[in-house]
C-alpha cells in the first residue's frame, strides 16, 4: 500500500511540472513584415539585386552580339579566325556564368548581402522574443514561419504581437505606411 501510495505522489508531482511550463509561438515573418527596418532592408537588398541582374543582361547581350557578329561575317573568315571568335565568345560565356554563380550562387553575393543586411535585425527580434518569454515564463517558444508543422494553434498562445510591442513598434504607424504605399502604387500604375 505504501509503494502504491509513493507511485501516485510522484505521478502526480511529475505531471504537476509538466503542466507548469508554459508553451508558446511566434510569427517571425509577422514580426518581420511590422518591423519598418525590414521594408529598408527589402529596398536596399532589391536595389542591389537589380544592379547585379543589370549586369548579368549586359553580359549576355553582349554574348548574343558577339555571336551576331561573327554569323555575319562567318563567310569572311578564316578557319583560324572563326576558332579564335568561337573561343572568345566561350571565354565569355564562362565569365557570365562566374558571375551568375559568384553573385546568384548558393554562397554567393546576394545571399551575403541578405545576411549582412538581415542579422542586426533578427538579432533584435530574436532578443525581443527572449525576453517576452522570460516575462511571461514560457519554457518552449516556437516561430510558426519556421518549418514546424502546427496543425492547430490556440490564438491565446500567440505572443508575436507582444515582440512587436517589445520592439517599439507602432501599430498605427506600420499600417500608415502600408496605405501609403498602396495609394504610391495605385498613382504609378495610373501614370
Amino acid at each position: 500500500m505504501l509503494k502504491c501510495l509513493k507511485i501516485v505522489f510522484f505521478l502526480l508531482l511529475v505531471t504537476s511540472a509538466a503542466q507548469a511550463q508554459k508553451i508558446g509561438f511566434v510569427d517571425s515573418e509577422y514580426i518581420l513584415n511590422k518591423h519598418p527596418d525590414y521594408k529598408i532592408v527589402q529596398e536596399e537588398l532589391k536595389k542591389q539585386a537589380t544592379a547585379w541582374k543589370k549586369e548579368a543582361q549586359n553580359l549576355e547581350k553582349e554574348i548574343k552580339e558577339m555571336y551576331n557578329a561573327l554569323k555575319a561575317e562567318e563567310v569572311l573568315l578564316t578557319e583560324d579566325m572563326y576558332k579564335e571568335r568561337m573561343e572568345a565568345i566561350r571565354q565569355k560565356e564562362k565569365a557570365a556564368s562566374n558571375y551568375n554563380t559568384r553573385v546568384f550562387g548558393i554562397n554567393g553575393e546576394y545571399y551575403q548581402k541578405q545576411d549582412e543586411l538581415m542579422k542586426p535585425l533578427q538579432s533584435k527580434i530574436f532578443d525581443a522574443i527572449d525576453r517576452v518569454s522570460k516575462r511571461n515564463g514560457i519554457a518552449i517558444m516556437f516561430d510558426k514561419a519556421a518549418d514546424l508543422s502546427m496543425i492547430y494553434t490556440d490564438p491565446i498562445h500567440d505572443y508575436s504581437d507582444f515582440v512587436i510591442d517589445e520592439l517599439g513598434i507602432d501599430e498605427s504607424s506600420v499600417n500608415k505606411e502600408k496605405e501609403a504605399q498602396e495609394t504610391e502604387n495605385t498613382t504609378e500604375e495610373n501614370k
